[in-house]
């Protein structure tokens, strides 16, 4: 497999010293393990409506529904990652309540955007759309509906139109595969108007100014706001909630859906 990098050429690895850094000066952060995030009960009976709509599951996990199709997008609904980090809520709507979904998309390789027993509970009814050389992991667990994409290819499904874009980020799902796995967010372009979903992504200026050349209008940009301190260690990989705010000024995009804070400890 190929070693892919960002749209700049870098790449933000981080070696073994500097993740034990980033653990020990995590101590110096405000505890907030007791912390809940609010949530509203949800039957998942919105989510049938037949028009364009948008419910945040958790995370980076967003039920949207444009051009007739229900898209997933990093569905999680595990109470724990790798049977190792805790939800700290439970997921908005509970996936035995979910209509039927057309669409998954997933944005990159790392456990907590690609959850494979969330993934296989969705089982394989639904179209996967990922980047390239994730499809083999789906493929391996019984997942044969998969379309991989490279950074601005565009996938029709019906009145939908994917479209795989560029992320500030990397890849890396086992100590062997660093960065062999392409990375990125979508665009989803339906009548109704069109989203956009970041994935994991830095604030980078330049690509975000690429995005918005490419796609003449955002009417939904769901952006990341957490995971951000201390800035060393995150800044080249995720957002802080101003630079998500910047993004969105770029992007010139008309409604702000914030992702990617309260789920896990």
């Amino acid at each position: 497999m190929p070693r892919y990098r960002n749209l700049d050429g870098t790449t933000p690895d981080k070696g073994l010293v500097d993740v034990l850094r980033w653990r020990l000066g995590r101590r110096g952060l405000p505890d907030d393990r007791d912390y809940v995030p609010p949530r509203r009960d949800n039957d998942g009976q919105p989510l049938r409506l037949p028009g364009a709509h948008l419910t945040w599951i958790g995370h980076a996990t967003f039920a949207l529904r444009l051009g007739g199709k229900l898209i997933l997008t990093d569905p999680i609904w595990s109470a724990r990652i790798q049977g190792i980090v805790r939800r700290r809520s439970p997921p908005g709507v509970a996936l035995e309540a979910m209509p039927p979904v057309d669409v998954v998309t997933i944005s990159h390789a790392h456990h907590d955007h690609l959850d494979m027993p969330t993934l296989r509970r969705l089982g394989p009814a639904p179209l996967y759309l990922v980047p390239r050389d994730v499809g083999g992991l789906l493929r391996a667990a019984g997942l044969p509906r998969v379309v991989e994409l490279g950074w601005w290819d565009t996938y029709r499904e019906g009145e939908l139109a994917i479209t795989l874009v560029p992320a500030q980020h990397w890849s890396m799902r086992s100590p062997w595969d660093r960065n062999r796995r392409l990375w990125g967010g979508f665009v989803y372009a339906g009548p109704e108007g069109v989203a956009y979903h970041a994935g994991d992504t830095a604030l980078s200026e330049p690509m975000f100014m690429a995005i918005r050349r490419r796609v003449p209008q955002v009417d939904w940009a769901m952006l990341p706001i957490g995971a951000y301190e201390p800035g060393w260690f995150m800044r080249p990989q995720h957002m802080a909630p101003e630079d998500a705010v910047r993004a969105f000024e770029i992007l010139e995009a008309r409604v702000f859906v914030a992702m990617h804070w309260g789920t896990t400890s």
